[in-house]
């Protein structure tokens, strides 16, 4: 909860109106098992999300969020690589994705360009799902 949920508080406390955040939160929208905390505290940012939308709004500040599915990082190579079997490890994160493969980091990071764009200016407190599927 303090990185997921407050962490986003004192960011935005600390920042608004200059900054508006973009946060992953997939896990609120899936029934992940033994993920119940974090799934919890994704939810919360979600709330979060929306509240700050509604409270600047009138400022002219947006607030938006974003949920990715399971994105190829070296980070996320490394926790596989990890893993007693790795190449198995990678064949069931690649099992859950519908698409067959893994966003990558561009992908998502299009979508962030959009949402600090003038053309998202009408876009706020929104939830947007980038998973490739999984959450179908």
């Amino acid at each position: 909860m303090n990185v997921n949920v407050r962490s986003m508080y004192l960011m935005i406390k600390t920042f608004l109106p200059k900054y508006v955040y973009i946060y992953y939160v997939l896990f609120s929208f899936l029934g992940v098992v033994n993920r119940c905390v974090y799934s919890t505290s994704k939810a919360a940012v979600i709330g979060l999300t929306k509240s700050v939308a509604a409270d600047f709004i009138e400022q002219g500040i947006r607030c938006n969020c974003i949920c990715p599915g399971t994105v190829d990082t070296p980070s996320l190579r490394e926790r596989i690589e990890a893993r007693p079997d790795p190449e198995q490890a990678l064949k069931d994160f690649l099992a859950r994705q519908k698409t067959g493969r893994m966003c990558t980091a561009e992908e998502v990071a299009h979508l962030c360009v959009y949402l600090a764009s003038d053309e998202a200016a009408y876009v706020t407190g929104n939830v947007h799902i980038i998973d490739g599927g999984w959450s179908l």
